[in-house]
């Protein structure tokens, strides 16, 4: 599941392609074959820690993550925020970055940047990203209801199959979606165009509706309570134990 739709998603695939041909030379019988296949599968651990340390360090990350410290309500004003301030830089196509944090600690995977520590305002989001501003290059950090930093250098995606009109702000939007699981919100410079980004997935062309909906169904909807395991067992013990009225019973 943390591994799905980001880079390592293709070594996944190996990996099973490899346990299956080793299964079918178990079949067949076939000596050679089948031990060269146990020899590679006993260094697999290394080879995992290795290809996948940033996927295992996010996985991580997001198991520690056990309390929410913002309300529900600061949350949507947040997403609020954000959404009128993509809307009204698209109107005008001035260009934006900007990187909401979840788990995983920003700092350590951006670059440089302002220390800017003060409440999230989609008027100082316009100021920041205006283009005569001397700190308006580069991407913009919110941390809970703060902007944490400006002028952020995002790591670009190395991925070989994007489309070769992607500008260096989507690529960043992708590249930091795939080292953490922050929620990035690009806008374009030429087209004016709105795009999020989101565990290496690049979604372009959307409305402020639409951005509004996908920042609540992941910033809002994931901190709801869920019930626990052993209370899911309990009510359901609880409720195969009841009886069920008959209909002569309702009556």
């Amino acid at each position: 599941m943390f591994v799905r739709r980001t880079r390592g998603w293709p070594v996944v695939l190996g990996f099973l392609a490899l346990l299956g041909l080793f299964a079918f030379t178990m079949l067949l019988d076939l000596v050679v074959l089948s031990l060269l296949l146990r020899e590679f599968f006993s260094f697999s651990v290394l080879a995992i820690l290795i290809l996948f340390n940033q996927e295992i360090r996010r996985m991580l990350a997001t198991i520690g993550n056990f309390s929410s410290i913002y309300s529900v309500r600061e949350r949507r004003e947040n997403i609020e925020t954000i959404v009128q301030t993509a809307d009204r830089l698209a109107d005008v196509k001035i260009g934006a970055l900007i990187a909401i944090e979840q788990s995983v600690d920003l700092d350590q995977v951006v670059e440089s940047g302002v220390v800017v520590n003060c409440e999230a305002t989609s008027e100082m989001l316009e100021t920041i990203f205006f283009p005569n501003n001397a700190i308006h290059d580069g991407g913009v950090i919110i941390r809970g209801d703060q902007i944490a930093r400006a002028a952020g250098i995002f790591p670009l995606t190395r991925r070989k199959d994007l489309n070769k009109s992607l500008g260096t702000r989507h690529r960043a939007a992708i590249g930091l979606s795939e080292e953490s699981d922050a929620v990035i919100v690009a806008v374009s410079e030429e087209t004016g165009m709105i795009s999020h980004a989101y565990r290496g997935q690049l979604v372009r062309g959307i409305s402020p509706d639409e951005l509004r909906s996908f920042l609540t169904s992941i910033l809002v909807s994931d901190t709801k309570p869920r019930r626990s395991l052993w209370a899911k067992l309990v009510g359901e013990k609880i409720a195969s134990k009841s009886p069920v009225p008959s209909l002569s019973s309702t009556k």
